[in-house]
């Protein structure tokens, strides 16, 4: 006669301490839980409304500038650094970590209009409307977290030069910067005169970037609603194109360094593949007013924009509507915008003075987790992922509380599409077959490629 046994393990089943909960074994097998959809469902539901309840993405603004940031920098070397430039001629550097000013670069005598730092983060450059590039040394990372505001002195070098700057960056592996304004210029951290310039039409170039993972290659934007790619190995700009509306600011992909995406007048996003310019791989619409800066996180699925509608907005890569809209009562115009290096923050810079700091998930909780917490949290991920579908809980996840004046623009806007889609429709069914044909709208913003 055999004669079952129920064993358990003493370490399975006793408490090692008073308040830990007690272990519970589930068992799950679907033919026992023929409830387990209709639960689940409700989880994602909850989940979808806790989200909403703790999304707190406003950490906190960093005061200081008297005048509109302009431009921001990020340093390679240190999470926790942004620096920003300002109308009025002051660069700051800030320590995100306590929000307050390290130390501030004052020579300039006019607008700074671009920011950058070297590769290795020991060199900052910067530019604006007095026509003079100066590099400066950056402080050392044992000055972060003091509480006096330490003035720096004087600059490495500064290179005069014949005409104002609207931009700058650097290579990302090598000792070369490019500024742009009359033309783009090619600079060494050694000479105080341009090594190389580069000069397509007579108009004015307002961005410049860097490509990722060609350092010889960059891509600039000008007044002319050109965008133009460059080869640096090569004596003349490699290929140039024309849109319908002037693009304000560039960001190629980290991840993906063929692809960049431009922020234009018209407000909307284009994202383009650098081998094929005759159309845009998507077009981000959302905001209701001119898209002034563009930035990628550093995993390359996301970016960010800062809008003259006074509002951040955050896009997923291939995305054509925005993930989440950032704003405040007191935020005015955003002309910059930075992901932290470690794509968890937001920096904004705005035309009130203030850089603003946000998270990138408005609902993460910030601290330590604990591992039950992080199991908790990617349980309610999972589940709001596989019923995602579902109307009620795409229609709460979607919804995002807009600021009057831009509910009422996006209406406005709506309505100026539909009207134009109209009469396309109308001018094709009077004209005659074949001489209107249909052009899809990520090609229609684009006039020509200019050989």
């Amino acid at each position: 006669m055999k004669v079952k046994v129920i064993s358990r393990s003493t370490e399975e089943f006793t408490r090692e301490r008073s308040q830990d909960l007690q272990r519970v074994f589930r068992n799950f097998d679907p033919s026992l839980r023929a409830q387990e959809k209709a639960t689940e469902y409700v989880r994602a539901l909850n989940a979808a409304k806790l989200d909403k309840i703790f999304a707190r993405p406003f950490v906190g603004a960093m005061d200081g500038h008297i005048d509109a940031i302009s431009c921001m920098a990020k340093n390679p070397n240190h999470l926790k650094a942004i620096f920003s430039g300002s109308m009025d001629g002051d660069i700051r550097l800030w320590d995100l970590a306590t929000r307050q000013t390290v130390c501030r670069f004052s020579d300039h005598r006019g607008a700074v209009r671009g920011l950058t730092v070297s590769t290795d983060g020991n060199i900052l450059i910067s530019c604006g409307t007095d026509s003079i590039v100066r590099l400066w040394n950056v402080p050392a990372i044992k000055m972060f977290g003091s509480d006096s505001l330490s003035e720096h002195s004087e600059p490495l070098a500064s290179y005069p030069w014949k005409h104002a700057f609207w931009g700058v960056d650097h290579q990302w592996n090598g000792n070369l910067f490019a500024t742009v304004g009359a033309q783009v210029d090619i600079w060494d951290h050694n000479r105080s005169e341009p090594v190389n310039s580069f000069e397509w039409g007579k108009d004015t170039v307002i961005s410049v970037k860097f490509n990722p993972g060609e350092p010889d290659m960059l891509a600039t934007s000008a007044s002319d609603r050109s965008i133009t790619l460059y080869d640096l190995r090569m004596s003349s700009p490699a290929r140039k194109f024309i849109m319908k509306t002037k693009t304000n600011a560039i960001a190629w992909n980290p991840m993906e360094p063929m692809n960049f995406t431009a922020a234009n007048e018209d407000c909307n996003s284009y994202s383009f593949d650098a081998r094929k310019l005759d159309e845009a791989k998507c077009v981000h619409k959302d905001h209701v007013s001119a898209v002034m800066d563009i930035d990628y996180s550093p995993t390359g699925r996301e970016f960010v924009t800062g809008s003259y509608d006074r509002t951040v907005r955050i896009f997923q890569y291939n995305s054509g509507r925005s993930r989440e809209i950032y704003h405040t009562k007191r935020m005015q115009r955003v002309f910059s915008v930075k992901f932290s290096c470690d794509g968890t923050y937001i920096i904004s810079g705005s035309d009130d003075t203030n850089l603003r700091l946000w998270k990138t998930n408005a609902s993460e909780q910030l601290g330590v987790l604990l591992p039950r917490e992080r199991k908790k949290h990617d349980y309610h991920e999972a589940v709001k992922e596989r019923y995602k579908h579902l109307p009620e809980v795409k229609r709460i996840v979607r919804h995002r509380h807009l600021p009057k004046p831009i509910y009422k623009a996006s209406s406005l806007r709506r309505m100026m599409l539909e009207a134009e889609r109209r009469k396309e429709e109308r001018r094709r069914a009077h004209s005659a077959p074949g001489s209107n044909p249909t052009q899809p709208y990520r090609r229609r913003r684009i006039i020509k490629e200019v050989e």
